[in-house]
């Protein structure tokens, strides 16, 4: 691993990074072309919706200039022929010279298949460069691939005491505005924004992008097993003009699913638990198969811990306010039943950074 070779993936995986969000059900994958000389021809990440790919948005970049040239790219490129042809064949097309990636594509229609293409056309394939940073970048992908589920991050903020709002339900506004719109810029890096219907019956929540300027608007999910959120509620109203999807079990009944298909959104029924809630793997599952990679989940307190018990949370964001409401208020975490401490899950601290007057923790699966 030269030190060039080091320069121009993390370039990549800048490029990859600004995809996050956007690029469902495909990986962001960042590319760039550079010339004998060192200098960089082509760029290209993928686009949103998932096509066209890094790589023939960077050769179209570099035209001529990629002959001879070396592509670094984030992830395998795709060996299989979908809506467009393999970036695999494009790239030997191209007449690269030379081809580092950092990963090996999970899916099975790739799995390997792009690098032996590479190596069968005499092009010189380097693996394994930013290995570990380039599959943080698309750890939705890969989880949503091999496990069959988005990523799962639950945000939260609260206060010292762990409380979310007040005894009467008031929660507005707990930490400050720069943290709201750090949330705002964490929902724009993720395919969809997910609530249950407890929170979204007291909140009734938009769960958009706001404040930063034109971008595309991640889905809005509501896991609500009777649909008892009200159609005319504002994710209702604005159904049509940006997508909401809720997922219900079959108690949900016939008039409130007519209700909410007539106003645009798309309805998932799934099992239920033994206690009539949405089954949350199930959940997940389906959102998968529908090409989600990445959910930020934002509450509530039940839905946070029925992802908890069922071990689907895979990464934690939690804002802390410096302020204290108190026993009596409403607690982050529904009740998770547990007898003993050794039963509670675990998280690996990743980081701490201040946020105005607040602080946020993020937080990863222990492994």
């Amino acid at each position: 691993m030269s030190p060039a070779d080091l320069c121009h993936m993390r370039h990549a995986l800048t490029l990859a990074r600004r995809g996050l969000g956007r690029t469902w059900p495909n990986p962001a994958v960042g590319c760039v072309i550079v010339a004998p000389d060192g200098r960089v021809v082509g760029r290209g990440v993928t686009a949103p919706g998932g096509r066209p790919h890094a790589e023939p948005q960077a050769l179209a970049q570099a035209g001529a200039a990629a002959r001879g040239a070396t592509a670094y790219v984030t992830l395998e490129p795709c060996a299989h022929h979908g809506r467009t042809p393999p970036c695999a064949e494009a790239l030997v097309a191209a007449g690269v010279a030379r081809v580092v990636t950092a990963l090996t594509d999970p899916d099975p229609r790739v799995a390997g298949g792009g690098h032996a293409i590479l190596r069968a056309a005499g092009i010189e394939v380097t693996e394994g460069v930013l290995a570990m940073p380039a599959a943080r970048v698309n750890a939705g992908f890969f989880s949503r691939v091999t496990r069959g589920r988005p990523l799962v991050t639950l945000k939260i903020a609260a206060t010292l005491d762990g409380r979310i709002a007040t005894a009467s339900g008031e929660s507005r506004w707990i930490t400050g505005a720069e943290a709201r719109r750090r949330v705002h810029a964490m929902r724009a890096s993720h395919d969809a924004v997910m609530v249950g219907a407890g929170t979204a019956l007291a909140d009734d929540p938009m769960l958009d992008v706001r404040d930063m300027g034109a971008m595309p608007q991640p889905v809005r999910i509501v896991v609500d097993s009777r649909l008892r959120l009200p159609v005319d509620c504002r994710l209702g109203r604005s159904a049509g003009a940006q997508p909401v999807w809720l997922v219900h079990t079959a108690a949900a009944p016939a008039p409130a699913r007519d209700a909410w298909r007539a106003a645009g959104a798309e309805l998932f029924e799934v099992a239920a638990t033994p206690e009539g809630r949405v089954d949350p793997l199930a959940a997940l599952s389906a959102l998968g198969a529908r090409g989600l990679t990445r959910v930020f989940c934002e509450g509530g307190a039940a839905l946070a811990a029925a992802l908890s018990t069922a071990d689907l949370i895979d990464e934690i964001v939690w804002f802390t306010a410096g302020a204290l409401i108190g026993g009596d208020g409403r607690a982050g975490m529904g009740a998770l039943g547990l007898g003993r401490l050794e039963l509670a899950p675990r998280f690996r601290l990743e980081s701490v950074e201040p946020v105005g007057p607040d602080i946020v923790h993020f937080w990863r699966r222990a492994t």
